[in-house]
C-alpha cells in the first residue's frame, strides 16, 4: 500500500512538473501619446495584462546633417505605472548604416533619454527593448550597438527578431541579449497584388522549422492591426492606417470591386489623403480565424515555451476588430 501511495505520488510530480503554463497577454502601446481609452482599458483588464511594451522614440538621420535624431518621443498624459512598462526604441536601419557612426554616442543618447522619459514620468523600468530590421550590412554596428548599451543599461534587454534572422542566423547573427519578440506579421512584399503582406502562411511555412534551431528564447508578437494599400496605376504609393473594409464600405466615395480592393469613384479626399479617380485601395487586415492559425503554426514549430504572446498593436480602432475573447482563444494554442 505505501508502494503505491509513493508509485502515485511520483507520477503526480512528473505530471506536474510536465505541465505547460500557459504564456500571458501582453501589448504593444505604438502612439506618441500614452492615453488609454475605455475600450482598451477594459481589453487589458479582461485579459489580466499586466506588462505593456511602450514605444518610447524612433531613432532616424537628421534630414540635413545626417546626423541620428530621436523621432516623436512618447509623451503621456495618464500615469502608466500600474503596468510593467517595457521602453520600445525603434532605429531605423539606415542609422546604422551610417559610415563612421559613433556608436559610443548613440548609446549613450538613447540610455539618457529613455532615463528622462522615465524621470518625468515617475517611472522606473527592468527591461529595454530594442526594434530593429538589421541587415547583413548594418549587422557589425547593430551587434556593437547591443552590446554596448546593454553594458551601459544594466537592464534586462530584449531585441525583435524577423523571421529570416531566425532561418539565417549563422549570417545575420544573434545579438546579445537576453530574449528576443519573433515578430510574426510583415512576411512579403506590399503589393498591388491581391496577397495579404502581413500574414501569408506559404510565405510562413518556409521559415517555421527553423524555429527549432535558434538559440534564443522567444516570445512572439502577433498583429491585430489592419491598413490600406493605396494603389494607383498599378503601383503602390503608400500605406494608409487605420483602414478596414468596413470603414471603406460605408464610404460613399469608393466603390468594393473584390473581397479586398476598393476603388475611388472619383477624385476626393480621406483622412487628409488624396485619391484620384480609380485609384485602388487594397486592405491587409488579420482576421480572428487568421491569429489561431498563427498560434497553431509557431505552437507546432517550437522548441521552448514562449512566456508572452505580445499584440500589436494596443489601439481602440483595432480591438473592435475582434470578438471579446480572442486573445484568450489565441493563448489557448500554446
Amino acid at each position: 500500500m505505501k508502494k503505491n501511495i509513493i508509485v502515485g505520488f511520483v507520477f503526480f510530480l512528473l505530471l506536474s512538473c510536465s505541465k505547460k503554463e500557459a504564456p500571458v497577454v501582453s501589448f504593444y502601446y505604438w502612439k506618441t501619446i500614452f492615453k488609454l481609452s475605455e475600450t482598451e482599458k477594459e481589453v487589458l483588464k479582461d485579459n489580466d495584462v499586466r506588462k505593456l511594451y511602450i514605444r518610447y522614440f524612433d531613432i532616424g538621420l537628421h534630414p540635413q546633417n545626417q546626423e541620428p535624431i530621436p523621432i516623436s518621443p512618447i509623451r503621456f498624459q495618464e500615469n502608466a505605472s500600474r503596468f510593467t512598462v517595457v521602453p520600445v526604441v525603434f532605429i531605423k536601419n539606415k542609422v546604422l548604416l551610417k559610415q563612421n557612426l559613433d556608436i559610443d554616442d548613440l548609446v549613450e543618447k538613447t540610455f539618457r533619454l529613455i532615463a528622462e522619459i522615465n524621470k518625468k514620468n515617475k517611472m522606473d523600468c527592468q527591461e529595454i527593448q530594442i526594434d530593429c530590421d538589421w541587415t547583413l550590412s548594418s549587422k557589425d554596428n547593430y551587434l556593437k550597438f547591443i552590446e554596448k548599451f546593454k553594458k551601459r543599461s544594466q537592464k534586462k534587454l530584449s531585441a525583435t527578431i524577423r523571421l529570416h534572422q531566425v532561418k539565417y542566423f549563422k549570417k545575420t547573427k544573434i545579438p546579445n541579449v537576453d530574449s528576443g519578440v519573433l515578430m510574426y506579421y510583415n512576411m512579403g512584399s506590399i503589393a498591388p497584388d491581391s496577397l495579404n503582406s502581413v500574414y501569408d502562411s506559404k510565405i510562413a511555412a518556409r521559415y517555421l522549422k527553423s524555429l527549432k534551431n535558434y538559440p534564443l528564447p522567444l516570445d512572439f508578437a502577433l498583429p491585430v492591426y489592419s491598413w490600406g494599400v493605396h494603389i494607383r496605376n498599378q503601383k503602390v504609393i503608400g500605406l494608409r492606417s487605420k483602414m478596414n473594409v468596413n470603414g471603406l464600405k460605408n464610404d460613399k466615395n469608393f466603390e468594393q470591386t473584390s473581397a479586398v480592393f476598393f476603388k475611388a469613384k472619383h477624385s476626393n479626399y480621406k483622412n487628409g489623403i488624396f485619391y484620384e479617380e480609380n485609384d485602388l485601395l487594397k486592405i491587409e487586415a488579420i482576421r480572428a480565424e487568421d491569429l489561431k492559425q498563427m498560434g497553431k503554426e509557431l505552437q507546432e514549430n517550437i522548441v521552448q515555451q514562449p512566456k508572452e504572446i505580445i499584440f500589436y498593436d494596443l489601439d481602440e480602432f483595432n480591438l473592435k476588430n475582434y470578438e471579446k475573447n480572442i486573445f484568450e482563444q489565441v493563448i489557448s494554442c500554446f
